[in-house]
């Protein structure tokens, strides 16, 4: 399994560093790794192969591999219900920690239960690929197929994006926090880049189109020569 690391995480080090806000800022990377496990085990347990993890400024992000089998049509389901298993696990994970600091007066540790509500919460977003974008793409994958599911969430995570951005931007005026600013831009760099791969998607959908309807024009006009 490949480690890659995106070196804007040391970019983030250095501002939350300045900020004074590094003590959290590890605590949120300590507690993401822990999250990241919840879905590597998870995924090992339903028997998708891991292949890399990425080190990126609000986290971590595991792959896998999945064996051809799993695309069969009698399987697409079962594979989007697999998929909602696993994304589920890291928020559930920090949502579990959360509770037992809360309950366990020895472990009742403010930083502890901010980072791991704050994980969930952030990565519950319906913001692709967050695990709450990614929950919602394969429950649209279930209920509208793989085409429409991109289209949906692209368009879900551009109007969750924005209004956060309108809630941060009033936020920000009471709470003079520069890590607000910094989480927004990153979720914007995110929803930007998702829109680049949709458009890809959307072209290659299209041409596909294209030539089935050329190729039903041409059964048309040979089965009429016959």
């Amino acid at each position: 399994m490949s480690i890659k690391v995106d070196l804007k995480i040391f970019l983030f080090m250095i501002i939350f560093y300045f900020t004074k806000q590094i003590e959290i800022y590890v605590a949120l990377m300590i507690f993401a790794l822990i999250h990241e496990m919840a879905h590597l085990i998870c995924g090992l347990a339903l028997k998708f192969k891991p292949t890399s993890i990425k080190i990126n400024p609000c986290g971590f992000q595991i792959s896998f591999l999945i064996s051809a089998s799993e695309y069969n049509a009698n399987g697409k389901v079962k594979l989007s219900i697999k998929k909602i298993i696993i994304a589920l696990a890291g928020p559930i994970t920090n949502l579990m920690i959360a509770f037992i600091a809360i309950i366990i007066p020895k472990f009742n540790i403010d930083t502890v239960i901010y980072a791991n509500i704050l994980l969930a919460i952030f990565n519950l977003l319906p913001i692709y690929p967050l695990d709450g974008g990614r929950i919602l793409q394969e429950a649209v994958i279930i209920k509208k197929g793989k085409q429409k599911s991109y289209e949906i969430t692209n368009l879900v995570s551009r109007i969750t994006v924005i209004i956060l951005t309108i809630i941060s931007s009033i936020t920000i005026l009471y709470i003079h926090n520069i890590a607000i600013v910094i989480i927004l831009a990153y979720l914007w760099y995110l929803v930007i880049q998702n829109e680049r791969y949709y458009r890809i998607k959307k072209n290659i959908y299209e041409q596909v189109e294209k030539l089935r309807k050329k190729d039903k024009c041409y059964d048309s006009y040979y089965s009429n020569k016959i």
